[in-house]
């Protein structure tokens, strides 16, 4: 039996009926790869069944501590029952990616069952009219809680289902499972004496290893070495979430975001995927007339794992918060104030110390956090105090090379992430195999039209791509201020302000289809056949982006 961290735990605090706080994904499985060219769904079960072992997440589930006194345990699941935690449907016809979001969407909106592991994988077959999918394509849904995993974490999961070629078959179990059973209500309540005697003097600690760090953040705000992040303005993400939820995404040759943050000095490829969602959310709400003065302003996870914790369960990051300059209408210039947002939170996060907030979640009450984010709820907080951040941009570093489930080869991936109350779009980034997709989990209330807001950051990608070809920008003062006063290439489109509730990111911009892009926009208008997943051959890319979360 084994102790949550606070941090995992707080996931289970804060969750509410309006906000389940688990991750997952939609992987897209070509079944060509299968001996046979087909997979069954009980071949699935017992490939499933073989790898328990290699993932602890699967079969430990949580005990809470009578009264929340304590932070809850995880145990090994005594009626652990596999074939409740992977089901199977299928699409009506035509099965296209409309459909496809619309069913993710609604399975991502239903909160875990607390009493047994916290995952679900649902298979759906039946995409038969995703444009760019190989014939007899099918995808898995997942979701797992955030306090089971995270971003780094959750790598061991999906390592545990997948394989480097189709034919391979996973190594036995070096020792037999053993279930737990339930602890008792004194056994858990002795444990709980044992670790509030001790909180005192980890609370000591934490304060005095902060001193340090707050002074040094003190000093670099007085000197100009470091600025605050904000002021964070207001928007349609950034009041109370409904149980709703919607979901879509777009695909993009890494190559292509490579040479994106190439133009710019010390860009990274995170510059340049929050420069994209940056224009992207310019773009929608613009066409709302509810674009504000200020940036809108996201919060990047960040990985506080050291070498020692990299196999360990659960959560281990900290947070940024970024300027995703949806202020300014230039791409170019967008993409250098995006760096120089970066590079200042950065050298923010490293003079407070990643781990602070990780450190100071200990310390937490477990019964006063729950009737916390209760009341927050109930009362309505969100709709008025001023937001923290406005979104949530998290990277998940992905393999480079194919993968394999069942025999299946993994296609491509998109993400899917929680959303609350004062904060209700995520996006989370994924990369695989030259690839790179961005997806977006939001309350159906506050992004009723998914498709329009896909088409957006399609375009958004597009312009980038268009004004930094062939551009070398050296980063430092008066960087942004030249590249405003030179003239726009010839291919860049500005695009004038939409009317209220336009559903066109361009004014000849088409209707797009609801999918991923294989060969993304270059030009203005969104292209004709957007629905299509990419599957070429994979491209050898850089190394993983630096900014790892839990989505």
């Amino acid at each position: 039996m084994e102790q949550l961290s606070p941090m995992d735990a707080s996931f289970l605090y804060f969750e509410t009926a309006n906000a389940p706080m688990h991750i997952g994904a939609v992987a897209i499985y070509d079944q060509s790869t299968v001996e046979g060219g087909v997979l069954g769904f009980k071949e699935i079960l017992k490939n499933y069944e073989r790898r328990l072992h290699l993932a602890r997440a699967f079969r430990q589930r949580v005990v809470r501590v009578p009264l929340n006194l304590d932070h809850p345990y995880w145990i090994e699941d005594p009626d652990f029952d596999l074939e409740y935690h992977v089901r199977h449907i299928a699409l009506p016809k035509p099965g296209d990616w409309r459909q496809l979001c619309i069913q993710v969407a609604r399975l991502h909106a239903r909160p875990l069952d607390t009493a047994r592991p916290l995952w679900e994988f649902t298979v759906i077959e039946g995409l038969d009219n995703v444009e760019g999918l190989p014939k007899g394509s099918f995808a898995i849904v997942s979701k797992v809680h955030h306090a089971a995993i995270d971003g780094v974490s959750g790598a061991e999961m999906t390592a545990a289902i997948h394989d480097l070629a189709p034919d391979a078959t996973p190594a036995p179990p070096e020792n037999p499972w053993l279930p737990e059973r339930e602890p008792t209500a004194v056994e858990l309540l002795s444990r709980t004496t044992v670790n509030n005697v001790r909180q005192p003097f980890k609370l000591a600690r934490v304060v005095a290893e902060s001193v340090p760090a707050l002074a040094r953040v003190g000093i670099g705000l007085t000197a100009g070495k470091l600025k605050r992040v904000g002021p964070v303005p207001r928007t349609r993400f950034n009041g109370q979430v409904s149980p709703h939820r919607v979901f879509d995404g777009r695909s993009f040759r890494l190559n292509d975001i490579r040479a994106i943050k190439n133009a710019v000095e010390g860009a990274t490829v995170n510059d340049a995927v929050i420069a994209i969602i940056g224009g992207a959310l310019r773009k929608y709400l613009e066409a709302k007339n509810e674009l504000p003065k200020q940036s809108l302003i996201a919060m990047a996870p960040i990985s506080v794992r050291s070498p020692d914790q990299k196999k360990s369960a659960g959560n281990q990051v900290s947070a940024m918060s970024v300027a995703v300059r949806s202020d300014i209408a230039d791409p170019l210039e967008r993409l250098v104030a995006v760096f120089e947002s970066t590079t200042n939170s950065k050298e923010m996060t490293n003079a407070i110390g990643a781990s602070t907030l990780t450190d100071y979640s200990q310390f937490i009450p477990s019964t006063v956090a729950g009737l916390a984010a209760r009341l927050y709820t109930n009362l309505g907080i969100a709709n008025r105090i001023t937001p923290i951040f406005n979104t949530v941009i998290t990277n998940i570093p992905g393999p480079q090379i194919p993968l394999y489930m069942t025999g299946a080869r993994l296609v491509t991936q998109f993400g899917l992430g929680p959303i609350l109350d004062g904060m209700g779009i995520i996006h989370p980034v994924f990369s695989y195999c030259g690839e790179i997709t961005i997806s977006f989990t939001s309350c159906r209330e506050m992004l009723p039209d998914p498709a329009f807001y896909a088409a957006c950051i399609e375009e958004s990608f597009g312009e980038l791509l268009a004004a930094t070809k062939g551009k070398e920008v050296k980063t430092g003062a008066g960087a942004r201020a030249g590249i405003a006063r030179a003239a726009k290439p010839a291919d860049v489109v500005t695009g004038g302000k939409a009317a209220a509730g336009e559903a066109k990111p361009a004014a000849d911009a088409p209707e797009p289809k609801r999918a991923a892009v294989k060969k993304p926009a270059r030009k203005k208008a969104a292209p004709k056949n957007p629905g299509k997943v990419n599957s070429a051959n994979p491209a050898a890319p850089e190394a993983s982006a630096p900014v790892e979360a839990a989505q």
